[in-house]
């Protein structure tokens, strides 16, 4: 005798519900080694960032290169960090929205059951499997977590370097000179510094902006 039942109707059952509790199980361990890959990237850029600041104010005459590569490291870890959130991102909405479909009217004393509206964003996803943010957004979000604070970091102790060692500079014209690197003068290092910072904040601000206007189930469910 086949089964019958409406397809449209609430998933429900203790076969049903257990499977779902292992799915839950798994998509919730794939989130937290995405979540520890994610903090893995992190440490790197602050282990090279601290290396470089020590580097740089060991002696008056330590050159402050060291911090200009530490931002090179830091901006390779960023985006590594951001594709690993996009990955973190995805185990995360499943887990999140296993959450809201059955765990949350179990504890409501409304029974174990999927609602069908929600099954459906579930089911999609497995079926297409796909990115719930750009790789703009998980830059953004990295940047307003962790990585902004570390751009700030760096950017300060590189313009205080050149701003006290050997000396303090006595004119604006000596502070430039001295962020001259190798052959490329300070005047144009300069401007790419203050530009790259202005690019970061940038970023930052319009991608936070752009998460404020998602209207989107992914960020009405992760909010």
């Amino acid at each position: 005798m086949t089964d019958q039942r409406d397809p449209t109707e609430p998933l429900s059952g203790p076969k049903e519900i257990g499977a779902l509790a292992h799915l839950y199980r798994g998509e919730v361990y794939r989130s937290t080694i995405w979540r520890q890959r994610l903090d893995m990237t992190t440490n790197w850029a602050v282990l090279t960032t601290g290396v470089a600041l020590s580097i740089t104010f060991a002696t008056a005459e330590s050159s402050p290169l060291p911090m200009v590569l530490a931002g090179l490291m830091t901006v390779m870890f960023l985006i590594l960090e951001a594709r690993r959130y996009r990955y973190f991102n995805v185990w995360r909405f499943r887990a999140r929205m296993l959450e809201l479909a059955v765990y949350v009217p179990l504890l409501r004393g409304e029974g174990a059951e999927i609602r069908v509206d929600r099954g459906h964003v579930l089911s999609d996803d497995y079926e297409s499997p796909q990115f719930r943010i750009s790789f703009a957004r998980a830059i953004g979000k990295r940047l307003r977590r962790n990585y902004g604070y570390l751009f700030a970091t760096q950017g300060a102790a590189y313009f205080g370097k050149i701003a006290i060692h050997p000396t303090e500079a006595q004119t604006w014209a000596e502070f430039i000179d001295r962020a001259h690197i190798g052959p490329i003068p300070g005047g144009l290092a300069f401007a790419i510094g203050v530009g790259f910072h202005i690019g970061w904040i940038a970023i930052a601000i319009l991608t936070r902006r752009e998460d404020r206007r998602d209207k989107s189930v992914v960020a009405d469910q992760l909010s």
